[in-house]
């Protein structure tokens, strides 16, 4: 038979699926049958894929509190995220390629929400004091997050996707969002523009932040006018970006350029401006990042950075394992640079 036949008709009629019947159509021992589960390093590619093949054809799930009884793990790993992101935000890209990296572990992902009314600390030492995971990922980091300082203090495993200022010595996987803004500036001042219109994410996250000093400096070398919108961020309402792009045109007239730090954010504003009478390519350029491609379907006119979240949310994966199985070992580690296409030229 080969390794990806369905195996259902080889189950016994009111046979459940255990260990010792993947064993016994695999022709293995019920050990190296459970170690190719486990993702045993000892175990060859082949074997694991086989094992599992056979274990999804026939429906056979673990006993997870029998492993936790025999490992004191329960092989889940907790995404906690804010249900204020908007749907077009890349939460859900983040969430599907997080899912695929651990796809050929014996791990699961569960989604751990908080709302905004909510403690943010509340999740994380409810995952903690329950032992209901394994590890935790975490995202919308703070510079100095009590979240992050809380769980190094425990010594319990985790991962950010954001940095926080003891980016040091804990794992995470970043955007470099200081850079994408001065991108974004450097490719709007070759286009001539003289004043940009920054929406920012809020400043209290580390990326926000990011992205106001990226543009800041960036300015200060170009010589372009900046004006940063206050009563709303990336993460307001999209009728609320619109309302307050369109009030800061009629405010300031010499604005000609938007920097957008969402794809949501980004298609409220370029709707606020045109709502006001500006023509996206002539009056004003807009510049901003997407995780998926939408943005040039919205407006082929819209100078976009892609960020790769696919890769993203597996080195997520990869690094939350490390941080449970090799504790030891220096911490995952990575800052994803932006790049810009520019066929002006620099970027």
């Amino acid at each position: 038979m080969g390794d990806s036949q369905d195996h259902r008709d080889d189950l016994k009629p009111g046979e459940r699926p255990t260990l010792k019947t993947i064993s016994r159509i695999t022709g293995l021992a019920v050990a190296t049958v459970s170690r190719a589960l486990n993702d045993a390093p000892d175990i060859s590619a082949d074997t694991k894929k086989r094992v599992r093949e056979c274990a999804d054809s026939i429906g056979y799930l673990p006993n997870r509190a029998g492993v936790r009884l025999r490992t004191g793990k329960t092989h889940v790993i907790s995404l906690i995220v804010s249900t204020e992101h908007d749907i077009m935000n890349h939460t859900a890209r983040l969430l599907s390629s997080i899912a695929g990296g651990l796809r050929h572990t014996s791990y699961h992902l569960v989604v751990t929400p908080f709302f905004p009314d909510e403690d943010p600390m509340r999740p994380v030492r409810y995952v903690v004091e329950t032992g209901s995971a394994d590890a935790i990922i975490l995202n919308q980091t703070e510079p100095n997050d009590p979240r992050v300082d809380y769980l190094m203090k425990k010594g319990f495993p985790f991962v950010t996707h954001g940095r926080t200022n003891w980016s040091d010595i804990h794992p995470y996987c970043d955007f470099d969002n200081r850079r994408f803004g001065e991108l974004g500036i450097e490719a709007l001042t070759r286009r001539g523009r003289k004043c940009v219109l920054l929406v920012a994410p809020p400043p209290y996250h580390f990326y926000g932040k990011e992205i106001l000093e990226g543009t800041k400096e960036a300015c200060e070398r170009t010589g372009m006018k900046r004006l940063v919108l206050q009563d709303v961020t990336t993460d307001s309402h999209i009728d609320d970006i619109a309302t307050s792009v369109r009030a800061a045109l009629k405010a300031h007239p010499e604005i000609d350029a938007i920097l957008c730090g969402s794809t949501n954010a980004t298609v409220a504003a370029t709707g606020g401006a045109e709502a006001s009478g500006f023509v996206i390519g002539d009056d004003f350029d807009v510049f901003a990042k997407e995780a998926t491609s939408f943005l040039n379907l919205f407006r082929k006119q819209i100078l976009v950075v892609p960020e790769n979240v696919g890769a993203t949310g597996a080195l997520l994966a990869r690094a939350a394992l490390q941080a449970i199985d090799h504790p030891s070992r220096p911490p995952i580690q990575e800052l994803s640079v932006p790049t810009f296409n520019d066929p002006l030229g620099a970027g």
